[in-house]
């Protein structure tokens, strides 16, 4: 299986054991309706761009990265997961928080997104990146204080939704929290919500069910978490949510 494939370095920090699991295909939902924005080989060179991603949050991108970063605090410790790759500056941003002794670890399903992400995280040698499936794990059970899910769940129908949440909840510890951010249904009165429904209804789909439904719906009843925060930004077309395990 592939493992660690951005960052050789001294193995100084804790481990997270992986289990075995043979390194992923690119799933069937996400080729063919993401094909263009995350496995094309052109997408990265279109869609990395920091601009962009903020023009496609509506100027946002900045405000939603630091509440999920303010979150986590200046000085971050122990082991932080990030589920998925993110274009834009967001994994930079989090890796430059870490403690010396800290760890983050992030995983994405897509070869071409993990050679991004290496190149904008060369420079720390805590960062750590795997070849996984969000809703197939293969880290040990309650190996992370914090995971991270940025604008991930909207592009995922809602069976393999429920089993990225189930497998966040798994591999953080007892006490540790799920970082979420991704889209809401907005206010009424938001002029947003009915431009965004065209978009999303046509370019993702499966974004609208984070309209039609709390997150907290797909939880498993195996695996509740003890308390979710919820917050609303601009207008409602956005949340927060911080989950505690």
């Amino acid at each position: 299986m592939e493992k660690d494939i951005a960052i050789s370095v001294p193995r100084t920090f804790p481990q997270r054991r992986e289990t075995g699991v043979d390194s992923p295909k690119i799933p069937l939902y996400l080729e063919e309706t993401y094909w263009w924005a995350y496995t094309h080989p052109k997408a990265v060179d279109v869609f990395e761009r920091q601009w962009l991603v903020n023009l496609i949050l509506w100027g946002n991108f900045s405000r939603l990265r630091d509440e999920i970063l303010n979150e986590l605090g200046d000085d971050i410790g122990g082991n932080t997961l990030q589920v998925a790759c993110v274009y834009g500056d967001f994994s930079p941003c989090l890796a430059q928080r870490l403690r010396p002794d800290a760890s983050l670890d992030i995983v994405d399903v897509a070869p071409v997104q993990l050679d991004n992400v290496r190149k904008k995280v060369s420079e720390y040698p805590n960062v750590f990146v795997h070849h996984q499936d969000s809703s197939r794990l293969s880290f040990a059970d309650a190996v992370y204080d914090n995971v991270v899910i940025f604008f991930l769940l909207h592009e995922q129908p809602e069976k393999v939704r429920r089993k990225t949440l189930a497998e966040a909840l798994r591999v953080v510890k007892p006490g540790g929290r799920v970082l979420l951010m991704d889209y809401h249904r907005p206010h009424s009165l938001n002029p947003f919500r009915y431009v965004m429904n065209v978009v999303l209804r046509y370019l993702e789909p499966f974004a609208l069910d984070l309209w039609r439904h709390d997150i907290d719906t797909w939880f498993s009843a195996e695996c509740k978490p003890k308390s979710v925060e919820k917050q609303l930004f601009f207008g409602g077309l956005y949340q927060k949510l911080v989950i505690t395990r």
